[in-house]
């Protein structure tokens, strides 16, 4: 199976408020608007939020949570408090070497704003070398 593209779906309780927290709160670009829908970009992916199609029995909360990754920890931290967001927790080296800080979208969306360092494997060419 070849996948295109993806994105996450979040069908808030407030449609407004989340918008407003994604677009104005983290300052995400909208890739897209529709009647009930807009849909942001997120480095490789996109995060749509959804007004609409949430059944008044759905059930509440979010298993997983989203990663995005920032190019500096500290200085998202900061504007993220500037602009009246509250952290879970700040910025942590973690045991496996990202730099992580939590936070909750308005509907309780655990969201991992992480930082890749330079020294990481992530940013390394794991691959053996070729003669």
């Amino acid at each position: 199976m070849d996948i295109l593209s993806s994105r996450v779906i979040l069908r808030p309780v407030d449609y407004e408020r989340t918008v407003e927290f994604y677009r104005d709160g983290l300052e995400l670009a909208i890739a897209r608007e529709y009647p009930g829908g807009t849909v942001f970009f997120a480095g490789q992916s996109l995060i749509e939020v959804a007004g609409h199609a949430r059944a008044a029995d759905a059930r509440t909360g979010f298993a997983g949570a989203l990663w995005l990754q920032v190019r500096d920890a500290d200085e998202t931290a900061a504007a993220l408090v500037a602009r009246g967001i509250a952290l879970d927790r700040g910025p942590v080296r973690e045991p496996w070497g990202l730099i992580e800080m939590w936070l909750r979208d308005p509907d309780d969306v655990p969201i991992a704003l992480v930082q890749v360092p330079g020294d990481h494997p992530l940013r390394r060419d794991t691959r053996p070398h070729r003669d």
